[in-house]
């Protein structure tokens, strides 16, 4: 895929240039701007367009190459393909109306140096929530991270060993690992990779590890298990080799708790309070029913739908794909047990049903 960005001179007084990013013949986004590009220091208004092809005459100032295009919380920021005036972002603002319901949007065109000259230059995006955070730990972790203030339940992971969820689904995932238990795992490195590759198929994930990175490169602390050049090349390819995981070396076990802790704050945060979808375009990176991680965690949404009072088990099989019924057996019994769902009858005639009506 090509993606350009273009200005155009217009006939309007107010705002004569037009400023698009376009893709393979589709504009993504589209405003009309005072300047084609911000003076030093200084953030142009823009009026985003509503989607119509524009019908006045117009000249071509520009078109340059985009090296990357990406959605920042309420931001987009943009490269371009050229050695001066190539960083540059477009801030969305909604503003509530003073004498009515509602809100309008405010879009702002800064440069590199207008953000950093800005006021809000060191304002996070993502801010807590107040909201309770709902974990799972896996069953199989011994000796548990504590998580205060949140809903802790216990349950085989289908990844990680700390999960957060939004309903029933897995919104976010974390691999905990000690020191040793690292090392450990580098004799078998290929299986490593498939439980790392799985992890990183979520939305947010992460590799947390209780020890510092120049543990794993102190010759006293291996004590003859591995050559430190084996250890040290063996984690630049789990980082290589798995670009979308973060690995994260916190230190030790408190710090990592800590980390741990932050991170599922910020994705509940995130996902309570979504940025808008800026460019015209579908989102990505979002797991849907079809492509959630695993069979039962899909038989678990399936099951937890709202609106779903009764089912059967017959009836959850034939809509997951792919899913035996032992899978869903297996999962709806864990469903009962913790008391989500209860069974009316017995026989293959049982039916099940939602406590609370699936609400």
């Amino acid at each position: 895929m090509t993606t350009h960005w273009t200005v155009h001179r217009t006939t309007h007084p107010r705002f004569p240039f037009r400023v698009a990013v376009e893709r393979d013949g589709r504009t993504l986004l589209a405003v009309r701007a005072s300047a084609a590009w911000p003076g030093p220091g200084q953030q142009v208004f823009c009026l985003r367009e509503d989607g119509s092809e524009p019908e006045e005459p117009m000249t071509l100032v520009e078109r340059v190459p985009v090296i990357s295009c990406t959605q920042l919380g309420r931001k987009l920021a943009i490269v371009l393909d050229r050695p001066l005036r190539k960083r540059c972002e477009f801030l969305f603002i909604a503003k509530p109306y003073r004498d009515r319901p509602g809100s309008y949007e405010q879009v702002f065109f800064r440069t590199e140096a207008g953000i950093r000259s800005h006021r809000s230059r060191s304002r996070l995006e993502v801010r807590g929530g107040d909201a309770e955070l709902q974990l799972v730990i896996d069953s199989g972790e011994r000796y548990a991270w504590k998580f205060p203030g949140a809903a802790v339940t216990t349950r085989k992971l289908p990844a990680g060993d700390y999960a957060l969820l939004d309903g029933e689904r897995i919104a976010a995932v974390v691999e905990r690992k000690s020191f040793d238990n690292l090392l450990g795992d580098l004799g078998a490195i290929q299986a490593l990779h498939h439980a790392l590759a799985h992890l990183g198929q979520y939305a947010w994930s992460a590799l947390v590890v209780e020890a510092q990175y120049a543990d794993f490169i102190d010759e006293k602390r291996l004590e003859g298990r591995w050559p430190a050049p084996f250890v040290a090349r063996a984690l630049a390819e789990l980082t290589v080799m798995h670009p979308r995981l973060p690995i994260v070396f916190a230190g030790n076990r408190k710090l990592a708790n800590q980390w741990t802790h932050r991170f599922f704050v910020a994705c509940a945060a995130h996902r309570a309070a979504p940025p808008p979808s800026i460019v015209r375009e579908t989102p990505q990176g979002e797991l849907s029913l079809d492509d959630a991680g695993s069979v039962d965690e899909r038989v678990r949404v399936a099951v937890m739908r709202p609106g779903r009072e009764r089912f059967a088990l017959t009836e959850i099989g034939a809509e997951v794909a792919g899913a035996s019924m032992v899978a869903v057996r297996r999962v709806v019994k864990e469903l009962e047990r913790e008391g989500k769902v209860r069974c009316l009858g017995r026989g293959r005639g049982a039916r099940w049903e939602v406590a609370g009506g699936g609400e």
